[in-house]
């Protein structure tokens, strides 16, 4: 398993805490959100070369890789892909600039979610909202693999306010459509949990096989994931099935004051990996 933690999961005043605490546990990936990355940049997507060194140089000291960013329209106002043609010209810039985030700083996975980017309207044929967005798609994994990384199809549900790709068939399907190898899947445990499909884990990674770019391991409502040393277990079980290479990462909300429920959910993580026979690295 190649562990990684997403940093949503401490504020950014714990972050060195939270990079040794990674390190303890062997885990050597790190995927960010740019807003709490460069918290201190005047713009967290297009930081100077000034504000992001120390940054990056706390990442490095603590052996930690970015392998994947989220959160990816931080800080862009009107963007949708269904309300006509500004918002899906704001959409549009706000990927181009995240997708120039992924580029700069190497990381190989941009993970779309944006929920309430996507909202489908009131009778928009479903048919149709799928050809709309395959074709801006198809654009974003243009842009994407000419910087070397993918944009990450995340499927949520409706609690999260969307009515667009809530379930993992429904992206999968929508991934196969576009049928870019810059636009892939991302897997999201907690999601699954959520529509009641974490059963068939198996069967769909299976189905999935190599359009799964990225996977979090997370509970509903990002709580602390995963929810036992068990659960990772058969996570990477599946995963290894279909010798997914990728990143196996934990997004979850702070929880507490201080970084135990963090610890406590790596320590999970890194259990289920030796359970599976296959140690973090």
């Amino acid at each position: 398993m190649k562990g990684a933690v997403s940093n949503i999961a401490w504020a950014p005043a714990q972050r060195l805490d939270a990079y040794a605490l990674l390190r303890r546990h062997g885990i050597c990936g790190l995927e960010v959100a740019p807003g709490l990355l460069f918290f201190d940049a005047a713009d967290p997507l297009a930081p100077t070369e000034a504000e992001a060194a120390p940054r990056l140089a706390e990442v490095a000291e603590a052996g930690l890789e970015l392998v994947s960013m989220q959160s990816l329209l931080f800080g862009v106002e009107g963007a949708a892909l269904f309300e006509g043609p500004d918002a899906l010209a704001r959409l549009e810039a706000g990927m181009a600039r995240a997708t120039a985030f992924a580029g700069r700083f190497a990381i190989p996975n941009m993970v779309f979610g944006s929920p309430r980017q996507r909202v489908r309207p009131d009778g928009m044929d479903p048919a149709a909202a799928c050809d709309a967005a395959a074709a801006v798609f198809a654009r974003f994994g243009d842009a994407a693999r000419a910087v070397g990384t993918v944009v990450a199809v995340e499927f949520n549900p409706p609690a999260y306010g969307t009515n667009f790709l809530t379930d993992v068939d429904a992206a999968l399907q929508f991934v196969r459509q576009v049928g870019h190898s810059g636009v892939t899947l991302q897997l999201d445990i907690g999601a699954m949990h959520m529509n009641d499909d974490f059963d068939r884990l198996g069967r769909m990674i299976l189905d999935a096989g190599p359009l799964v770019s990225h996977v979090h391991v997370s509970a509903p409502h990002l709580a602390p994931a995963p929810g036992s040393a068990a659960e990772a277990a058969r996570i990477e079980r599946a995963l290894r099935a279909i010798e997914y290479r990728g990143w196996t990462s934990i997004e979850m909300r702070p929880a507490g004051e201080d970084l135990s429920a963090l610890d406590a959910a790596v320590a999970r993580l890194v259990e289920g990996a030796a359970m599976a026979g296959a140690p973090t690295s």
